[in-house]
This record gives structure tokens, sequence and C-alpha cells, in this order.
């Protein structure tokens, strides 16, 4: 039996596995930002014997443990780099620490190529390779996955998309900079997207909007979602923008890499086909010719669990049936 693990900035997974596509215990908890990487590991610690009396699996039944971190990690050092999130973190031996405090040895990797992994071998990307996957979400995360293994370029990581910088275009501010298209196709970036186009909106005393009912700074991304999907003009022309950009990044990367299939998970691509049918129309335009019709691009399909399950194949990869 295997222990899978997700560390996320806000959300704190543990599941018990074989590393076959089936998790036969799972526990759920929230990260105290408050308390740092101490306290998480505090909380991991903690909830393991409850996971375990979940699963009525004995601790010296564990074979090796996957973890999911959210943030880059170094694969020869099997350290944490930093967390962009939470303090703590920084070169911190966290599958040492796994090993000494849980039981098992530990292999430890970023939270997205985990969740690319988990994807590529039991989820949507199932049967196909290369598989490049993306998690939109507070934040956007890239991995690449060739037949069931990880590309981790030298060895710290790499397809970090979220980073890819861009022409800051937003008709809604001073432009002429680079951003990251974490800063524009984010849950968050989405949101404060719409907060700045709100503004401008409300000057030139346009038609009137379903976003202007709410709070100008408590706008959010799924707002916006549920504005556009009754044909709210300035929602629309906000997701318009958003996805242009989004297409232009997941085309660059399509150009250079021409996976098989690209599966995108994490909150903002709830908004299924409102995100979905332009994506796929726009990417199709900017794709490099010769690769047309050679990638095509899908919800993920594993849910909240998709970090698990990528962490226990991750630990079955290393550590052995």
């Amino acid at each position: 039996m295997f222990l899978g693990i997700e560390i996320g900035g806000t959300k704190l997974q543990l599941g018990l596995g074989r590393g076959d596509g089936v998790i036969a215990a799972v526990w759920r908890g929230s990260v105290i930002a408050s308390e740092g990487a101490a306290g998480i590991r505090r909380q991991i610690a903690d909830a393991l014997p409850t996971l375990l009396s979940l699963g009525k699996v004995e601790r010296s039944q564990l074979r090796g443990i996957g973890i999911g971190f959210g943030g880059p990690t170094d694969d020869e050092s099997q350290t944490t780099i930093k967390s962009h999130q939470i303090a703590g973190w920084d070169h911190f031996p966290l599958a040492k620490w796994a090993a000494a405090e849980l039981g098992a040895p530990a292999v430890i990797c970023n939270d997205a190529d985990t969740a690319g992994l988990g994807e590529a071998i039991y989820g949507a990307g199932k049967g196909l390779s290369p598989i490049f996957y993306m998690t939109l979400g507070s934040g956007i995360g890239g991995g690449l996955v060739v037949d069931g293994q990880i590309y981790r370029g030298a060895g710290k990581g790499a397809t970090e998309i979220g980073h890819l910088l861009l022409q800051d275009r937003c008709k809604h501010k001073a432009q002429g900079g680079l951003v990251t298209l974490e800063s524009i196709a984010s849950g968050w970036g989405i949101a404060e997207h719409a907060r700045m186009a709100l503004a401008e909106w409300e000057m030139q005393n346009k038609a009137p909007s379903l976003l202007r009912k709410l709070p100008r700074e408590r706008v959010t991304a799924k707002d916006v979602a549920a504005a556009a999907n009754l044909r709210d003009p300035l929602a629309n022309e906000i997701l318009s923008e958003t996805w242009a950009r989004l297409a232009e990044a997941i085309a660059t990367m399509v150009t250079l890499l021409c996976p098989r299939r690209v599966v995108i998970g994490g909150g903002v691509s709830l908004m299924g086909d409102l995100l979905f049918v332009p994506l796929r129309h726009l990417v199709a335009e900017r794709t490099f010719p010769p690769f047309a019709g050679l990638t095509d691009i899908v919800p993920a399909a594993l849910g909240e669990e998709v970090v698990l399950h990528g962490a226990l194949a991750l630990a079955r990869g290393k550590f052995g049936m």
C-alpha cells in the first residue's frame, strides 16, 4: 500500500492506494497559512493515524510515499525550493522528513506535474502520449508526461506555462509591459480584469451589466462566468480577451511540444463549454499549420483527487509494485 499526499496553498489531502487508479481512503483538510510549513507538517503527522484507520491499514504496510507539492521542487536533493503561498518551505528536505516522520521512503514532485501524471495514466489522457496537463485555478501550472513519465527538464521542473511572459494587451489599463499568463487567465487574474473593466464600464456609462449588481472589489471569476452564461456583454468581453491570451500560450506550447492531448483542470476549467468551445477554436487558429489536428483539448477527469492519484502513481513508480 502507498500513501499519497497533496500539499497546496489552501488544500491538504492524504490518500491510500496501490497506485492503480483506485483510492482506498482519503483524509482532507485545509491549510492554516498563519502556521506556515511547520503547521502543515504537524497536520500531516496528526492525520496519518486517522487515514490508516479509515483504510484499515497498518503503518508497517506502507511501501512508499508520493508527495505533490505546491511549488517548485528539486529532484536530486528531494527538497522543496519554495512555496509562493506558505512561509517556511524554502529548501526544506521534505522527502527525508516524510520518511522519518511517517515511516516509509518518500518521493516528491511539483503538484501540477504530479496531477499531470495522474491524468495521463488514469484520467483524460489515458492511453495517449505525450500529454500536457494544465491547472487553471488560483494559479496556473503545467506538466508534460511522455510515455508515463513526467518530463522534468534539468531536474527542477519544466513546462511552467503559467509563468510564460506575454505582452500586456488588456484594454482596461495602461499597457506596454510583459505579464505572466497566470496574471491574465488564473481565477484571480480574471477577477482583477473584471474589477478594472467594471470601473471603466461605469465611467463610460455603457449598457447595464449584471456584474454591476455586485460590490466591485468582491467580483470573482465565478461571478464573471455566471454573468457570461446569461449573455452579459461585459462578462463575455472579459472572457473573450482572456481566452485569446490563453490560446496564444497554448498554441506556443503546441508549436514547441506538439502533445497528443491537452488536459485542463482546476477551478476555471469548471466553466465547461464557456471555456472549451472558444478555446479549441482559438488554439486551432494559432497552431503551427503542419500540426493542425494533432492536439485536442479536453477537461480533466479525476476531480479534486487528481494530485493524490498522481502522487500514488509516483510512489508506485519509485518504490515498486
